[in-house]
């Protein structure tokens, strides 16, 4: 049977790959359960500091929601779909989005609907120069389904979005960097490699701290500035009492390189 995620460890960087290229990587209720269990597995290994996410094949990263598999839900009814549909890829989302550890999307190619939902979730991404995306749920009838209403509209703007979300128009990559959708757009060949480069770059640094970071941003976005600033507050004051602080500190005190434990 196929790995529908596949899962390479590369160093301290979790390689992920959604491996249906036949299907442009539509994501299917299987995909979603398979790439939720070794999220739980990366969250508990110690030994994994960072993930990369891309699609299999050239063609794409995701073209979305696996739209027969989907569509036969919807037939069942709103209860069917909700349960079925719309909170396992809400969950999927969620989960990237709060995940303790850096997420790096590398879209290789197509990213649509739920594909680019992820884009939107994940904590940076890196795009191809043949990268392209778009939401084009209005094609099929319905509005997107796994978060692409609100993040969307918190990354580009309201009439950015809003023109995206109702016209279902592809868009570029270099439009996606112009939105805040991705951080850079390379050359195809350098993508993996340039995932990697900035999964380094972060990794530089305090795992610990790293994490903080990622909760904070996340759980602020959402809260007025008084409850961001306790929810920033509180990360710090987590952080306060780590081996990886005083480490820090004591490093750039002594200006030599700092050697983290992650605790």
């Amino acid at each position: 049977m196929t790995e529908l995620v596949l899962n390479e460890r590369r160093g301290a960087i979790a390689l992920l790959t959604f491996n249906r290229p036949e299907k442009l990587n539509a994501l299917n209720y299987a995909m979603i359960d398979r790439l939720m269990h070794i999220l739980d597995d990366i969250e508990d290994d110690a030994s994994v500091h960072a993930v990369v996410l891309t699609g299999a094949g050239d063609r794409a990263f995701s073209a979305g929601g696996d739209i027969h598999e989907f569509s036969e839900s919807i037939r069942q009814g709103p209860d069917a779909a909700m349960k079925a549909f719309v909170r396992r890829g809400q969950a999927m989302t969620s989960r990237l989005e709060s995940f303790p550890k850096p997420i790096i999307a590398a879209v290789n190619g197509i990213a649509f609907g739920g594909g680019c939902e992820i884009t939107e979730a994940v904590h940076l991404a890196v795009a191809s120069e043949r990268a392209s995306f778009a939401k084009p749920e209005i094609n099929i009838g319905i509005p997107p389904t796994f978060g692409g209403t609100q993040r969307l509209p918190r990354l580009a703007g309201r009439k950015r979005a809003l023109e995206l979300l109702l016209t279902g128009d592809t868009f570029t990559p270099q439009r996606a960097y112009e939105i805040g959708l991705v951080n850079r757009v390379v050359a195809h060949e350098e993508l993996i490699p340039a995932a990697f480069e900035l999964a380094e770059r972060i990794l530089r640094h305090s795992t610990l701290a790293a994490s903080r970071i990622i909760t904070a941003v996340t759980r602020g976005l959402n809260a007025s500035i008084a409850e961001g600033l306790a929810i920033e507050g509180e990360q710090f004051a987590r952080m306060v009492p780590t081996r990886d602080n005083r480490e820090a500190l004591d490093a750039w005190i002594s200006r030599r390189a700092p050697k983290y434990s992650g605790r």
